[in-house]
This record gives structure tokens, sequence and C-alpha cells, in this order.
């Protein structure tokens, strides 16, 4: 994706601050972007612009206000950086647990915005990339638990060696065009049945 083509929202209540941010992303190159000064209401408005980016600024950041953007940022599956005055470590790894990109305390310079910005969408990007692995793994993980399944009760049922009853769970996958993982759990559930 091009940078240029990136739609960015914008979020600080600090008219001032929201230029900054703002006038640093223009001059990166970013034209699509939407400020917003107002915390309330700000996921009906994710909702309906579906940013690429979110850019969060807050000076003086409160517990409630923190946990409510925390809450909203484990929804809405997207890079965010968040710039703030003054953190604590808990505050940090709230905002690294609720899937924030980029935490930057007291750096709020428009020469910083585009680096920052370059940087939260690739965290974002390798943190995506994980996950999506470690879903297929876990997925590969339980589909060849069923098979090992399905080939103990051919075995079982059927007096099949091991490599019998895997080549009749493939064979039988091929004639019905379907993958040997389907077929193993029609064999566990048709087990499940009869005994």
């Amino acid at each position: 994706m091009v940078h240029s083509e990136l739609t960015i929202l914008v979020i600080d209540e600090n008219v001032i601050r929201a230029s900054i941010i703002e006038e640093g992303l223009r001059d990166a190159g970013h034209g699509n972007v939407t400020v917003i000064h107002e915390v309330n209401g700000v996921a009906r408005i994710i909702e309906a612009l579906k940013p690429d980016v979110i850019v969060i600024d807050i000076e003086n950041p409160n517990r409630d206000m923190m946990e409510h953007l925390f809450q909203l940022t484990r929804t809405v599956g997207r890079p965010i950086a968040m710039f703030v005055d003054r953190s604590d470590t808990a505050q940090i790894e709230a905002a690294m647990d609720a899937g924030v990109s980029a935490y930057v305390v007291d750096g709020l310079k428009k020469e910083r915005v585009k680096s920052i910005l370059d940087m939260a969408v690739s965290r974002f990007n390798a943190f995506s990339r994980l996950q999506r692995e470690l879903a297929e793994a876990k997925s590969a993980l339980e589909e060849r638990k069923i098979i090992e399944r399905a080939k103990g009760i051919l075995m079982k049922m059927r007096g099949l060696s091991e490599e019998d009853a895997f080549a009749l769970l493939r064979q039988t996958a091929m004639n019905e065009k379907k993958k040997i993982s389907e077929i193993a759990q029609s064999v566990v559930t048709a087990a499940g049945l009869l005994m």
C-alpha cells in the first residue's frame, strides 16, 4: 500500500497539537487525514471512516480516558500510534496489550510523525503476520489430531495398519474432493455416534 493512499484518523482534544501531527503527516505526503477533537463517539467515526491508521494524542491522560481508548483499540484491528506527555509502566503495558503499535512519551515533533507512523504500520503488520501464522499452526495441529484420531478408529474398527488407514482417508478425500481433515472429522463424528 502506498503511504499517500493511507486514510489516517487523528484523535486529539488539543487543536494546536493536532495541527502539529496533521502538518507532519501532510509534509510526509499523506493527503487523506481526518482530525477529530472529541473522544466521545469516536467508535462511530472509525466505523464510518474506516481509517488505515489511527493516531491518538493525549496531553494529560487520565485512567478513564486511557481505558476507554484501550477498549477501542482492542477492537479496531488497525495500526495505532499513541502520543502522550507522560506515562508509567502500567500504562505502557496496557497500551501494548490493547494493540497500540507505537507508544511515544513526550515526543510530539512534526518531523518525527512520519517515522513513528511508518514504525506503527510495520509493527502492526509484523504482529498481524505472527497472529496469522499462529492461527494457521493451531489449525494445522488440530487437523493433525483429528486425522490421528480417525486413523486410530479405522485401525481398530477395520483392523488396518496405520499406513492403510491413512491411505483410506486420503483416497476418500480425493474421491469426494474434500480435505483429509474433513473426512477424518466425519469418521470421528460417525464413530462417536456408533459407539
